[in-house]
C-alpha cells in the first residue's frame, strides 16, 4: 500500500537521501548537506509543497511543487518541478500516486493548470505522464540560460 502525504521539517532527514538521489539522477555531484540545506529553505520558506510517498513503511519517492502565475490566464499554476522514486520502488505504482496526490493538492489549492518539464530522454517519465492524461506542448519551445552569480549576492 503507497500512502501518500505532505511532508514537513520533521520529514527533513527522510527526504535528504532521495533528494540527493534525485540530483544524481540528473548527473549532480552528491551533496546531502547542500540537499539538507536546500530543503530546509523551502519548507521553512513554504516556497514549495513537497508530497512523501511511503511504502511499507520506508519513504519510496517524492515529488515538489512550485507555485508561480500565468499572466495570460491571471491564474496560479503549479510547477511540477521535481519527481522521484527509488529505483527499487519503480514500476509499483509510486510515481503515479505521487503525479495524482499533486493534482489532487493542486485542485483543491483552486490551481487550474499545472506544468512539467522532463529530459527527452526520460522515456519512462514521459509514458507515465501521458498515461496519467498530461499533453506534451506542441505550441512552445522551452529555453534555459544558466547565468553566472554577480559577487554581492546571495
Amino acid at each position: 500500500m503507497i500512502e501518500v502525504r505532505q511532508a514537513g521539517l520533521q520529514d527533513l532527514e527522510v527526504l535528504v537521501p532521495l533528494f540527493d538521489a534525485y540530483r544524481r539522477f540528473y548527473g549532480a555531484s552528491p551533496d546531502q548537506e547542500g540537499a539538507r540545506s536546500f530543503l530546509r529553505e523551502r519548507l521553512n520558506g513554504g516556497d514549495s509543497m513537497l508530497l512523501l510517498a511511503m511504502e511499507r513503511g520506508g519513504a519510496a519517492g517524492f515529488v515538489q511543487l512550485y507555485p508561480m502565475f500565468s499572466s495570460v490566464l491571471m491564474q496560479r499554476v503549479l510547477i511540477l518541478n521535481d519527481l522521484f522514486v527509488r529505483p527499487e520502488a519503480r514500476r509499483g505504482g509510486t510515481g503515479g500516486a505521487l503525479v495524482v496526490a499533486a493534482e489532487q493538492f493542486a485542485r483543491r489549492s483552486g490551481v487550474t493548470r499545472m506544468r512539467l518539464s522532463t529530459q527527452v530522454t526520460n522515456i519512462p517519465a514521459q509514458s507515465l505522464y501521458e498515461r496519467l492524461g498530461w499533453e506534451a506542448d506542441r505550441e512552445f519551445r522551452s529555453y534555459n540560460r544558466t547565468l553566472a552569480v554577480m559577487e554581492g549576492t546571495n
